[in-house]
């Protein structure tokens, strides 16, 4: 899987910016779709060309709360060098308080953070803990934020990486899904920073170590009897075999969007977002998609994502922060005048070297 034995400096600083950009842009560029029921191929092909274009006036570009919070998270690493709920949970709520309505976050995590604030930060866990009954939120929040912990504790090993996915996700989504969803996203993230971008992703390979490393985690649940009645297995983990399956097919039963959707879907819960998203990147990664007329994996990866529908910002966010930790940082992917069109660009890539400067590890 590792094709490379050793990542060089240059080429990690350049994936961290990358990943960091990847988040940022499939945010920005999903958000004007964001629960559009699978808009058109040519909609969206005119709307990127649009962005890459100098002379056609486009509109200015906002992120959302999936990038403000992975911010907030690269900010307390850097700060912090390590996962701490309380400073977490004060980052997330001031950001909320002081950013425009618009931003979009989820009347769920807006409860969590009043919580939070009229408690003085006290127990950073119990607000997120106590949501629907007990249960805890199963959306896709935590994965759609998880990228700065990727970044930071790379090469560390796969238990480490699940538990600071696990702690960082807890302050805001405590069902299984949600944890699970983050720390899958986590992974896959991870494994991108080890490929080499000019080899290509190998998708059955990828996914082959993404299985084993998924049924690891959702497997020690089942072992510690923490399955709810009627619960999944290992819902995760069955997801990833059914992309595997899929990137197999050939011919035109692939380019069914439906396909995807009735199984592995396009919403706000982490199991219906998440493994879309490693499809989604796998897919534009491995193959030609019809009707997305680009060389760019990167633009392909995301322009395919939103092309799906439903939760567009988050979803293209996560797939775009998959591809950007692939590709790397360079004007080959990241259009110069599209990225002119997005918010909080310059943020993005400082975040990038800062976290490569702090984290554990500054070489492969």
């Amino acid at each position: 899987m590792r094709a490379m034995a050793l990542v060089d400096g240059l080429l990690m600083a350049s994936k961290f910016r990358g990943c960091m950009l990847g988040v940022l842009v499939g945010d920005c560029l999903g958000f004007p779709y964001e629960d559009d029921v699978k808009p058109s191929y040519v909609v969206l092909q005119n709307f990127f060309d649009t962005l890459e274009s100098s002379t056609v006036k486009a509109p200015r570009l906002i992120y959302t709360d999936d990038t403000a919070m992975t911010h907030c998270i690269a900010e307390s690493l850097i700060k912090k060098k390590e996962v701490d709920a309380r400073d977490l949970a004060k980052r997330f709520v001031k950001e909320y308080l002081n950013q425009p309505p618009d931003r979009g976050y989820g009347i769920h995590v807006r409860e969590v953070f009043h919580k939070l604030r009229a408690s003085k930060f006290e127990d950073p866990l119990r607000p997120a803990r106590e949501q629907f009954g007990g249960s805890g939120s199963w959306g896709n929040g935590g994965a759609m934020r998880i990228a700065p912990i990727a970044l930071f504790y790379r090469g560390q090993g796969t238990q480490l990486l699940g538990d600071m996915a696990r702690k960082v996700t807890e302050v805001t989504h405590t069902h299984r899904n949600g944890i699970n969803g983050a720390i899958l996203q986590c992974l896959a993230i991870e494994q991108c920073l080890w490929l080499d971008p000019k080899e290509g992703v190998k998708g059955g390979t990828f996914l082959e170590e993404l299985i084993a490393k998924m049924e690891l985690f959702e497997g020690e649940e089942n072992d510690n009897g923490l399955l709810g009645r009627g619960e999944e297995a290992k819902p995760f983990s069955s997801r990833l075999h059914y992309i595997r399956g899929l990137l197999q097919r050939e011919g035109k039963a692939i380019d069914e969007k439906e396909d995807v959707l009735m199984k592995l879907g396009a919403g706000i819960a982490a199991l219906a977002s998440v493994p879309t998203a490693i499809f989604c990147f796998l897919r534009a990664h491995t193959t030609t998609i019809p009707n997305i007329e680009t060389s760019n994996p990167l633009r392909r990866t995301i322009q395919y994502a939103i092309s799906l529908g439903g939760d567009t910002d988050t979803i293209g966010s996560m797939a775009g922060a998959l591809s950007g930790a692939t590709l790397g940082y360079s004007d080959e992917y990241f259009s110069k005048k599209m990225l002119k069109r997005c918010d909080g660009v310059d943020e993005a890539l400082s975040l990038a070297d800062e976290l490569l400067a702090k984290s554990p590890r500054t070489t492969a």
